[in-house]
């Protein structure tokens, strides 16, 4: 069966998927044809019905509930880590409510956590996650939300950090911040589902038995080409989370859900 999947190009989705791109382990009979972008175009193309599965913010997640359900592999869940709001030079602090703030996509969970934490924010407007920090130093905005990446590499390019998203929601709710899964398309039988949390779960161990063999891959798509920021993110964000997002994972998601204001998402079991 084809199957259209999207990934992002973030390392710890690289890395995640780096087996099954390279043809390290099988697709468990299922023709798997591959996509990658920026995690906010794989929102809007999941939004279009293009992907049959897709990595995605949970932010979207929690929009698309009526026809795509969250996988149990490929979480990326933040502890003690998460978007930064950053001020760009000369910018005063606190920020004024009226503030031009960047963020990374509409659908992003960044966007939606900068509305739960900082409703007063409403000046915002989007562009590309790899945007953001260009723009903050050209002055052409106050400040902006940075996600992948940037999240490790701010310091020294004057700006400033106004507040870490990730650690005020752990403060705030007790939970991880739920930033990104792999969604699915809800009416893909559950063989077909099975088939494919089996492929991408052996992906992520072979991964994880042998990293540096991904790292070819991780370099080709990452935005920043320090191996060190890219293992930084991995160790970051693959976890025990993101081979079964849990118990824990799940209760963050709700948590999302519910300060949002939306339906709680279809998780899908192991089958």
């Amino acid at each position: 069966m084809k199957l259209l999947v999207g990934l992002s190009t973030c390392p710890n989705d690289t890395f995640l998927f780096a087996p099954l791109l390279e043809g390290r382990v099988p697709h468990q009979g299922l023709d798997l044809q591959f996509v990658l972008a920026d995690v906010q175009e794989l929102n809007e193309q999941l939004a279009a019905g293009a992907l049959d599965v897709s990595k995605a913010s949970f932010g979207a997640a929690l929009r698309l509930g009526q026809r795509y359900g969250v996988l149990p592999v490929g979480a990326a869940l933040g502890f003690g880590v998460g978007p930064l709001l950053l001020a760009g030079p000369g910018v005063p602090r606190p920020l004024p409510p009226r503030a031009r703030v960047l963020c990374p996509g509409a659908d992003t969970t960044a966007t939606l956590l900068l509305r739960c934490l900082r409703p007063e924010l409403t000046r915002v407007e989007h562009c590309r996650f790899d945007a953001i920090i260009p723009a903050l130093q050209a002055g052409d905005a106050d400040a902006g939300v940075c996600i992948h990446e940037a999240r490790f590499t701010w310091q020294g390019r004057g700006l400033t950090l106004c507040e870490d998203l990730g650690a005020s929601w752990e403060r705030t709710t007790g939970q991880p911040v739920p930033l990104g899964g792999l969604l699915c398309r809800r009416d893909l039988p559950p063989e077909v589902r099975r088939r494919l949390v089996a492929a991408l779960s052996q992906s992520l161990a072979t991964a994880r038995a042998a990293p540096q063999a991904c790292l070819p891959t991780m370099r080709r798509h990452a935005q920043e080409l320090s191996d060190e920021v890219l293992w930084q993110h991995v160790e970051l964000y693959v976890n025990e989370h993101t081979r079964d997002l849990g118990a824990r994972g799940r209760a963050s998601l709700d948590e999302l859900a519910r300060r949002s204001g939306a339906p709680r998402p279809v998780v899908f079991g192991a089958d």
